[in-house]
């Protein structure tokens, strides 16, 4: 049987001396169980909390003319303003708007790899229209930077790793990634008659922790289970819900499970949702040769047999969102698989700015799916899950 719900942890329990086992315990299990888990007390001011979501909600409140001036597509960073359905999950549009953001870096100099654009100074809302806007969120994502160090080196040590086993992949000043999303219900995209619209469709988080803020009360996130069942993942006071990325479950030989999850639009009249995820960056010189052949070390047998046992118990359920973290063809480094992932969910910007990958993504695609046709003719059934590097995403 697969997990029904998603677990509450107290990161409190992590720094006591005398709960710290009792907590890496329990993280040990929403590691291999679930890939998902509630933190509390973690360690951000109540006051902080709720300046970034009130700055946070205002930000959609300007007329459209105004969050045009810093479009993503106006930048090859793909940081900035996307406007509502420009987006594209799982082969579907999404239905949000969101800015996104990141730690800061200067403009990459000349002869870097194309993926050093993504290292770039933030499209910032100006301060006359959003006064604060700016100084809230660079000190909420300086602070989520220094928790998710922390909280990485916590999972580590819950499945028997050194603490310090994952500080390869970082940057001295790495980047970490926001968003700051708004679901309109489906009243407001005019679709009052339906059940059910795609806020973000289902996909699994790329790097290796990701961090959300859910802003508003409606339900709307869902996880799922290896029975394919879809778990709600409501809003908790006082809570960030934590996703283990791809790059988790590839470092750690696949004892940190990496789990789809969705997020659907809010019911007609209720309003519209509003998240603010965090995503911890990774070093993007990273070649997939290091992860495969350098690795964080070996996860200790005795983990190792946990999980077998949980894949034994739960059973093993193969779904169709590609993987990031895989070793391919095409993409050499992770900068490279994470561009072609932006480019690949936001082709706007692609168009503008890497028209040569978007045309490569497009013609993967296009053998892939006369691949398929040729596959179903023969009367063979659908083709197993096709892995293209890049293809999955950070979002919530």
């Amino acid at each position: 049987m697969s997990f029904t719900s998603v677990p509450i942890l107290d990161l409190d329990m992590a720094r006591n001396p005398a709960t710290k086992a009792e907590f890496l315990n329990q993280l040990r299990h929403a590691l291999l169980e679930v890939g998902f888990l509630y933190l509390e007390n973690v360690g951000i001011p109540s006051q902080l909390f709720q300046e970034v979501i009130d700055k946070g909600k205002a930000f959609f409140d300007a007329p459209l003319e105004d969050k045009l001036r810093i479009e993503m597509k106006r930048a090859p960073s793909f940081l900035g303003y996307s406007r509502l359905a420009a987006e594209i999950t799982a082969g579907e549009v999404d239905h949000r708007e969101q800015i996104d953001l990141s730690t800061e870096h200067a403009l990459p100099g000349p002869g870097l790899p194309e993926y050093h654009n993504l290292l770039a100074p933030n499209q910032w809302p100006s301060e006359e229209s959003w006064p604060g806007f700016r100084a809230t969120y660079t000190d909420y994502m300086r602070r989520m930077g220094s928790i998710s160090i922390y909280f990485t080196s916590l999972i580590a040590e819950a499945i028997q790793l050194p603490a310090d086993a994952f500080e390869k992949y970082f940057d001295a000043d790495q980047q970490h990634k926001l968003k700051i999303i708004k679901y309109p219900d489906l009243g407001e995209l005019g679709r009052d008659g339906e059940v059910q619209g795609q806020g973000v469709g289902p996909h699994k988080d790329s790097m290796l922790t990701s961090y959300l803020l859910q802003a508003t009360a409606h339900r709307g996130l869902q996880v799922q289970n290896v029975q394919g069942e879809w778990i709600d993942c409501p809003p908790i006071d006082g809570t960030l819900v934590v996703a283990i990325g791809q790059g988790m479950e590839a470092l750690t030989q696949g004892v940190c499970v990496s789990t789809t999850h969705r997020v659907l639009s809010p019911a007609a009249g209720s309003g519209a949702r509003f998240s603010i995820p965090f995503f911890q960056g990774v070093k993007y010189d990273t070649t997939f040769d290091d992860l495969e052949t350098v690795g964080v070390g070996a996860v200790p047998d005795e983990v190792r047999e946990q999980r077998r046992r949980v894949v034994e118990r739960t059973g093993a359920r193969v779904d169709d969102v590609e993987f990031t973290f895989r070793k391919g063809s095409v993409a050499k480094t992770l900068g490279e698989a994470t561009l072609r992932n932006r480019v690949k969910s936001h082709p706007d910007v692609g168009e503008r700015w890497y028209p040569h990958i978007l045309r490569s993504l497009r013609e993967e695609q296009s053998r892939s799916q006369a691949s398929s046709s040729k596959t179903m003719k023969r009367g063979e059934g659908p083709p197993s899950s096709v892995h293209v590097p890049g293809a999955a995403i950070e979002t919530h």
